[in-house]
C-alpha cells in the first residue's frame, strides 16, 4: 500500500468519496464540536462568589441543562480512565508502592463526595477568580469522585489475573514493559473496563444533584443542569419538573449508549480471552458508520501516523519502567529490609496523621460525642452489610444469566444504565410521604435508598465477567452434562468470582456515599433522618461545622478500610491466585 507520511494515499481528502457515512460522521463531528465552543463560552462567564445562578423549571431550558451536565460528566469520564490507567498500573506492577496505593485507594473511595466537595470548592474558586470555571471545576472532580474508583478496581482486578499462558507468551516474544501493557494487559481488561465506564457514568448520574446543588459553609451555589434542577424541583414539590427530569435523562442515556457504549462493547468484544468465536456478537450501527466512513478512517490514519512519529520518545518511557525490573533484582535480605522500612514509615506518617486530625477536631468536639459518631458510623455499617449482602443473592443470578446472552445483554444495557442513573432524590417524595402515611420505622425503611444506585455495580461487573467465560468452557460443560448445582460451583461462581468482588468493593464504598444522601430525606418542608454517620455528615457539611465534618470523614474512612482489608482484599488475593484462566 502507498503511503504519504505514514498515510495511505487512498485516504488522503482529495481522494475521498463523500457517501451517505460521511454526511453523518461530519455532522456527529461537527455537531459536537460546535456544543463543546458553546459550552466553553458558557462556563467562562464571569461570577463571584455569592452570586445567584439562574436556575428554571421551564421545561424548555431542559435540552441546554442536559448538554452543560452531560459534559461535565464526560469530561469527569475522560479524567477517571487517564487516572485508573496508570494508579492500576503502578499498584499492580510495583507491588511495594501497591501496598500503600490499594489501602488509599480505600479511603479514596470511602471519603463522601460532600467531603471532597468542602475540601476542594474554595481551592477551585480560587484558582479561577471572576470565573464560573471554577465552580465548573470542582462539580467535575466530585462527579470524579463518583467515577474512578470503580474503574481504577477493576483495571486492578484484571490486570492481577491476565492468564498465566498469554503472560509467557509475551515473555517469548520479548515483549517491553510498554508493548506488554498495551498490547496485553489493557486488551484483556478492556471488556469488563467498559462495564465498569457504563457503571461509573450512571454514578455519576446518581450524585449529580450533589454536585450541581452545592451547600458548603452557609453558601448555595447551583450550576445550571439535570443535577440543580432536580434540586429545584425537590424544594419546591413539582412532581411535573420531577417527571421531564427524568424523561430527559432517559433520553440523554439512551444517546450516550447509541453513540459511545454500544460501540465500544461491540468493539471490545474481539478481546475476549477465547479461542472459539460466540454464537452470537453484539452490533452497533455507529460501530459499523465509523467504519465505513472515509473521513473517520483518514482522522484514524492520521492519528496512527502521529503515533508511529512518537515513538522516537519510547526509549525515555522504557527507561522509566527499567527501574521495575532491577527491583525485582533485589537480594531477599534486603527487599525484606525495605519492605519493613516502608512499614515503619507508613506507621510513622498515619500515627502523625491521626494526631493532627484529632489535635483539630478535639479543640471542638467532646470525646463523648466521638464516641457517638463510632456508633453512628457502627449503623450505618450494618445497613451496608445487610444491603450489599441482599443485593448479591438478588443479581448475581440475574447477572449471569445475562452475561452468557449477548443478544439479551444488549437489550439489557440501555436499560440497567437507566436504573442505575436515576438519583436516590426522585424517590424522596414516595419514600417520605410512604413512611409519614403508614408510620413505618424511618431507620429500616428508608434504608433502601442508600442501595438503589451502588447495587448495579454488582450486577454490571457479575454480567462483565459471565460475559467473558470462554465459549469453548461452557461447550465442554454443555458436552460432559455439567448442570444444576454442579455447574454453578465449580464453573460459574470461580468464573466471575474476580469480577463479583471488583462489584461488590465498589457498591460497598458507593453505599456509604449513598448514606450522606439517602439517610437524611427530604420531600418540600418535611424532612426524614435515619440514625448513622451518612447524616451526621450531611448535617454538619450543611452547617459548614469543619471539626465534626473531619471527625465524621474520618470514622467513616476507618470503616471502610477496616471492612475493605478484613474482608475484600483477601478476597481479592483469593481472587488473583486461584479464580483465573489459565
Amino acid at each position: 500500500m502507498l503511503r504519504h507520511w505514514g498515510i495511505p494515499v487512498e485516504l488522503w481528502p482529495l481522494r475521498l468519496r463523500v457517501g451517505w457515512w460521511d454526511i453523518a460522521a461530519a455532522l456527529l463531528v461537527f455537531g459536537a464540536m460546535a456544543a463543546l465552543i458553546w459550552t466553553g463560552r458558557k462556563v467562562a462567564a464571569p461570577f463571584t462568589l455569592g452570586q445567584p445562578v439562574s436556575i428554571s423549571l421551564d421545561a424548555m431550558l431542559l435540552p441546554e441543562y442536559a448538554l452543560r451536565t452531560t459534559l461535565r460528566m464526560f469530561a469527569a469520564l475522560a479524567a477517571s480512565l487517564l487516572f485508573s490507567l496508570v494508579y492500576a498500573a503502578w499498584a499492580v506492577k510495583l507491588p511495594r508502592a501497591g501496598r500503600i496505593l490499594i489501602p488509599l485507594l480505600d479511603i479514596l473511595q470511602s471519603v463522601p463526595i460532600l467531603g471532597y466537595l468542602s475540601i476542594t470548592i474554595t481551592g477551585f474558586i480560587a484558582l479561577f477568580p471572576g470565573r464560573l470555571l471554577g465552580v465548573e471545576c470542582a462539580a467535575i472532580f466530585a462527579i470524579f469522585t463518583s467515577q474512578a474508583w470503580n474503574m481504577t478496581f477493576s483495571l486492578y482486578q484484571s490486570f492481577r489475573t491476565v492468564p498465566a499462558d498469554l503472560v509467557e507468551a509475551a515473555r517469548m516474544y520479548r515483549l517491553s514493559p510498554w508493548h506488554r501493557f498495551w498490547r496485553l494487559e489493557v486488551p484483556f481488561a478492556m471488556p469488563s473496563l467498559i462495564w465498569n465506564m457504563m457503571m461509573s457514568m450512571s454514578g455519576g448520574w446518581f450524585f449529580v444533584v450533589a454536585a450541581e446543588a452545592i451547600t458548603v459553609n452557609g453558601q448555595n451555589i447551583m450550576l445550571p443542569g439535570i443535577g440543580s434542577y432536580i434540586a429545584l424541583a425537590i424544594e419546591q414539590r413539582d412532581l411535573h419538573a420531577v417527571g421531564y427530569a427524568i424523561a430527559t435523562m432517559l433520553v440523554v442515556i439512551a444517546v450516550y449508549d447509541q453513540l459511545m457504549f454500544r460501540p465500544l462493547l461491540a468493539w471490545s468484544a474481539k478481546f475476549k480471552a477465547e479461542a472459539v468465536e460466540g454464537e452470537s456478537e453484539l452490533s452497533s450501527w455507529f460501530l459499523t458508520m465509523v467504519q465505513r466512513a472515509k473521513l473517520i478512517r483518514g482522522l484514524a490514519a492520521l492519528a496512527r501516523a502521529l503515533v508511529e512519529l512518537s515513538r522516537r520518545a519510547r526509549g525515555f518511557l522504557t527507561a522509566l519502567v527499567r527501574p521495575v525490573r532491577r527491583e525485582a533484582a533485589l537480594p531477599a535480605d534486603l527487599d525484606r529490609w525495605l519492605g519493613r522500612l516502608l512499614d515503619i514509615a507508613l506507621s510513622v506518617l498515619a500515627l502523625a496523621g491521626g494526631f493532627l486530625i484529632w489535635r483539630y477536631v478535639s479543640g471542638e468536639v467532646a470525646l463523648a460525642e466521638a464516641v457517638r459518631v463510632l456508633l453512628l458510623g457502627l449503623f450505618t455499617a450494618l445497613r451496608v452489610a445487610a444491603l450489599i449482602l441482599l443485593a448479591s443473592l438478588v443479581w448475581v443470578p440475574v447477572g449471569v444469566w445475562i452475561g452468557l446472552r449477548p443478544q439479551l445483554a444488549q437489550r439489557v444495557q440501555p436499560v440497567v444504565q437507566f436504573l442505575a442513573a436515576f438519583p436516590a432524590n426522585l424517590f424522596f417524595p414516595v419514600v417520605v410521604l410512604a413512611i409519614v402515611h403508614f408510620r413505618l420505622n424511618v431507620e429500616i425503611w428508608i434504608s433502601p435508598l442508600m442501595i438503589l444506585g451502588t447495587q448495579w455495580y454488582i450486577l454490571f461487573n457479575v454480567i462483565a465477567g459471565a460475559s467473558a467465560i470462554p465459549t469453548e468452557l461452557r461447550h465442554v460443560c454443555a458436552n460432559l452434562g455439567v448442570k444444576g448445582a454442579v455447574w454453578w460451583r465449580r464453573v460459574v461462581l470461580p468464573a466471575i468470582f474476580p469480577a463479583y468482588v471488583t462489584g461488590a468493593v465498589t457498591a460497598s464504598g458507593g453505599s456509604w456515599n449513598a448514606s450522606i444522601v439517602a439517610e437524611v430525606a427530604k420531600w418540600g418542608d418535611t424532612t426524614l433522618v435515619a440514625t448513622g454517620i451518612g447524616a451526621y455528615i450531611a448535617h454538619s457539611t450543611e452547617a459548614g461545622d469543619f471539626p465534626r465534618i473531619a471527625l465524621g470523614i474520618v470514622v467513616l474512612c476507618l470503616y471502610v478500610t477496616l471492612f475493605n482489608r478484613l474482608l475484600w482484599r483477601r478476597l481479592y488475593n483469593l481472587a488473583a491466585e486461584r479464580y483465573r484462566f489459565d
